[in-house]
């Protein structure tokens, strides 16, 4: 639409008079219409859509508003109409309600720009503007869209000016704490969301699309909807914004795009929240494209006159919108079709229509030469040309003009929302002025809080139906759903259900639906195949209609169709995609496992290696390597090692708490005897080659074989004790989400008991090890030290590594620590007694006599001794080194001591250690 005619800002240039009340104006260029009266109210109302060439602003010149809208008009009339209805009533005796009336251009800082005027004029404070400080205008009606409102109502809470609006739906509006001064007649978005919800969950429509606003009222209703969309399994293929402001550059473009995505999309449901003028600049698109989808309406739309009775409106699809409630408004249709301003009013709005609807523009002029010389293709429409009556150019004063335009553009029952905010203040102000049937007691001059406090608390009857504002400052009257009507080439609108908000409850008349509509909408549009058993309908990332998904693991799907998977009873699980649900199988490392044959095998070959070295070392029981392995110890070693063997299979049984206890407990007891039998043959070794007499002598004492192993068995038969009572081992089933497994294993308590336990035995085994390295010198052909020292490593670094494997691998630990057991089982066996069976069994008679090994005793103490005299000599102070006797020095008297000695030490039939510490002590002495 080109410039108006007559912009707005120019009316008070005309002939808009002042009103003054107690002195104070409160007309001013930016309102275009105005009533004298006792009590004022202010109107804001969006008469106009948009601000002109609002991007090229530089200074604080007045705005010039374009695009008339004719439902707003409508509405501000019905303002107007139900004011004159009060007054000439005398429903307040004895008082006339006035109204200023100002076009906010559908934009917030105008309606900023409003307010400033209503509170203040002329420069001065509305407190200073009459003596008591109370401001001219007592309430504000408006404004039309949330955005205006939520603008409006931040400042108004200031003064605490009751402000009610007819149409402004946004749900952060509830919030009394930011606007406590904001009433409407109308119910919150929070209810249009559930009942949009509702309809789409009644035809089925589960994948749709959204093209909303980005203003407030945009924003909070599309989060609002998503929500509630979301818990009905509603899925949107899309959300698209187009900018709310008119005269933005890119509005063209991105209505462009948004048509492209509704086009490329398989929704055939669209919910549009945004104004109509933005509507109908994306239906003209659709109507071009021949795009036909269903279309839902948020309030803003779903009532427009002007869409409803736009060319091509039947080829877009089928409609369906919400609106707030309608109803009568009596005379109403009387004053659409006889428009003239009261006696002693002014209205520029009326004459402004009246120009558009009857005026003979320069561009309609234009336009009829071109249609009457061209084809009317070729001839481009002017916008105001959908308000332009046929008579125009043959009217003489357009003012003095009237038809029935209005009432064909716009559905009157719209209004019922501006009836009831007029007749909720008039109710007020009755309450608020003490008035009777003759006269109102009160003081007109009241401030505008009390005029607050009474709307709140109101309730009043209107057309046999109760209203009230409840504690949100909203009314609660519902929602009538709307179905546009095929009319021809038009569409009509039809109240074909309604939606109940105390009851969350949309009741739909099918049978008043249109024909052609119910044919195409029963058939719901329902995205999702019918899924098979072990899966349901769901949403991919990428569209809302992929394919089905298998049932997540726990759940189970036994029916076609299903909505959702259903859990699994206690006791049972599913893997992904289960039909049905099952126990679990339990699991544990077990003979059957093939490791666990594996390592039976072993354990087996072990228990019989020690049952033939037992029969080895019986027959050869009085031999020297069976004696320099320690004799009896022997005896003693093979059983903590059966024990430990046998502990083995319990690791292999299925785990109960019992077994748990009884594995490391055997384990700990068996091995602990072994290595405390190794302990006493390295004590001994030591002690017999041990030069010092006074130290040997001294440690000597401590030399109790039998007391040393009892004692260090039953401190670690205490620790496991502690272990069973305080921390005991106990079954432990581990599960996973990915498996129809239960794996059951022990676990050692809180790992302290387990952790003491194995490093008591490893102390021990360092112990030995540190024993047999200090006398590691004796001959090798009768001497254990080596191998106690090999076994002792294997031992430390079999435990050493076990550790972090143990820790690492909590499935497997059992099967660890069964393998490390039977490791350091087998490091005993190989290295403390297949050596000696290999002298048993290989070695000639010869090498294996006393005689033989009484030489090699012999040499090795004579060395020993000569080494111990030179250490002597140095330690004397004697510097000397050759006065040092030598073995090749030493006499013949001595060697034959020595051999002699052997015979006498060793016919006291010790032990072949115990003849060495016997005839080193000779040696010694003789050597002195």
């Amino acid at each position: 639409m080109g410039t108006m005619p007559f912009p707005l800002w120019h009316f008070a240039l005309g002939t808009f008079s002042l009103l003054r009340l107690g002195g104070c104006d409160i007309c001013n260029p930016v309102c275009g219409a105005q009533a004298p009266g006792d009590i004022l109210i202010g109107v804001i109302s969006s008469i106009n859509a948009q601000v002109e060439d609002l991007n090229e602003r530089e200074q604080p010149e007045p705005y010039t508003c374009r695009d008339f809208i004719a439902q707003s008009f409508v509405e501000t009339l019905a303002v107007v109409h139900t004011i004159d209805v009060i007054n000439k009533q005398g429903f307040l005796p004895g008082i006339h309600i006035g109204y200023l009336i100002c076009d906010d251009c559908s934009y917030p800082t105008e309606a900023l720009h409003i307010i400033d005027h209503m509170m203040s004029t002329n420069q001065t404070s509305y407190t200073q503007c009459d003596s008591l400080g109370h401001p001219v205008v007592k309430a504000v009606l408006g404004a039309r869209f949330s955005e205006v409102s939520i603008t409006m109502a931040r400042l108004l809470a200031l003064y605490m000016v009751p402000q009610i609006s007819m149409s402004s739906s946004a749900d952060i509006l509830d919030d009394k704490l930011r606007f406590p001064s904001f009433l409407r007649t109308v119910p919150s978005d929070v209810h249009q969301t559930k009942a949009i919800v509702r309809l789409m969950t009644y035809f089925h429509w589960d994948w749709i699309g959204t093209v909303s606003g980005d203003d407030d009222y945009g924003m909070e209703a599309l989060r609002n909807f998503l929500l509630d969309a979301a818990g009905e399994r509603i899925c949107v293929d899309y959300q698209e914004v187009i900018p709310q402001y008119l005269n933005n550059d890119n509005s063209g473009t991105i209505i462009s795009q948004v048509a492209q995505k509704i086009r490329s999309s398989g929704a055939q449901v669209v919910l549009i929240i945004l104004k109509e003028e933005l509507v109908m600049k994306l239906f003209a698109e659709m109507i071009r494209t021949n795009t036909t989808r269903i279309w839902i309406a948020s309030d803003a739309w779903s009532l427009s006159g002007l869409l409803a009775s736009m060319p091509g409106i039947n080829n877009v699809g089928d409609i369906f919108g919400f609106s707030f409630m309608t109803g009568p408004n009596p005379g109403f249709s009387d004053f659409l079709q006889n428009l003239q301003p009261e006696p002693g009013s002014v209205n520029h709005f009326i004459e402004e229509y009246k120009n558009l609807r009857f005026g003979c523009t320069p561009e309609i002029l234009e336009y009829r030469k071109c249609l009457a010389n061209n084809a009317s293709d070729s001839c481009p429409a002017p916008a105001s040309l959908s308000f332009t009556s046929p008579s125009a150019c043959n009217i003489t004063d357009p003012q003095e003009a009237n038809d029935d335009f209005l009432l064909q553009a716009v559905n009157i029952n719209v209004t019922y929302s501006q009836r009831l905010a007029v007749w909720s203040l008039a109710h007020a102000l009755k309450k608020l002025l003490n008035c009777n049937e003759t006269v109102c007691q009160g003081d007109e001059d009241f401030p505008p809080w009390k005029l607050l406090a009474e709307l709140k608390n109101i309730s009043f009857t209107l057309d046999n139906a109760q209203f009230s504002f409840n504690e949100n400052g909203s009314f609660s009257s519902g929602y009538d759903l709307i179905n546009w009507v095929r009319d021809g080439s038009y569409r009509t609108f039809r109240t074909i259900g309604i939606y109940n908000i105390s009851e969350d409850d949309l009741e739909i008349k099918l049978d008043e639906i249109d024909q052609e509509t119910r044919n195409n909408t029963v058939l719901s549009f329902k995205c999702l195949p019918i899924c098979p058993r072990g899966k349901v309908q769901a949403v991919s990332n990428l569209s809302c209609c992929s394919e089905c998904a298998d049932c997540q693991e726990g759940t189970f799907s036994d029916l076609e169709g299903q909505a959702e998977c259903e859990a699994c009873p206690n006791g049972t699980w599913s893997m992904t995609g289960s039909e049905q649900c099952q126990p679990r199988n339990e699991t544990f490392f077990s003979l059957d496992d093939p490791y666990g044959i594996v390592l039976l095998t072993f354990e087996c070959l072990g228990v019989l290696l020690l049952l033939v070295v037992l029969v080895i070392f019986l027959v050869a029981r009085d031999s020297p390597p069976v004696k320099v392995a320690g004799g009896n110890l022997c005896y003693v070693m093979m059983a903590g090692l059966l024990v430990s063997f046998v502990g083995v299979i319990f690791f292999m049984l299925k785990p109960t708490d019992a077994i748990c206890q009884i594995r490391q407990t055997m384990y700990g007891m068996g091995f602990t005897l072994c290595v405390s039998c190794i302990l006493i043959k390295a004590f001994r070794t030591f002690l017999a080659f041990l030069f010092d007499l006074h130290q040997q002598h001294n440690l000597k004492k401590l030399y109790k074989p039998i007391i040393i192993i009892v004692l260090f068995t039953i401190i670690q038969g205490f620790i496991c004790m502690f272990w069973l009572v305080f921390d005991s081992p106990r079954l432990d089933s581990i599960t996973s989400n990915q498996s129809m497994e239960i794996q059951l294993q022990c676990i050692e308590g809180s790992g302290v008991g387990f952790s003491v336990m194995l490093s008591y035995i490893g102390l021990l085994a360092f112990i030995c090890f540190l024993l047999a390295f200090k006398g590691r010198k004796v001959p090798h052909r009768f001497n254990e030290t080596g191998y106690i020292i090999f076994s002792m490593l294997i031992y430390l670094f079999v435990w050493v590594c076990f550790i972090p494997i143990y820790i690492t691998k909590n499935q497997q630990r059992s099967a660890v620590q069964a393998s490390a057991i039977v490791v350091s089982n087998y490091g005993i066996i190989f290295c403390h007694f297949f050596p000696k069976c290999y002298m048993i069994l290989c070695k000639k008679k010869q090498d294996l006599s006393l005689q033989a090994y009484l030489d090699k005793v012999s040499i090795f103490s004579i060395t020993s001794s000569n080494l111990a005299v030179a250490r002597a000599s140095v330690d004397s102070g004697n510097g000397d080194m050759e006065s040092v006797s030598t073995p090749n020095s030493m006499s013949s008297e001595v060697i034959t001591a020595s051999v002699s000695t052997m015979a006498t030490c060793h016919s006291k039939d010790l032990l072949i250690t115990e003849s060495l510490t016997c005839l080193r002590r000779r040696l010694r002495s003789s050597s002195i």
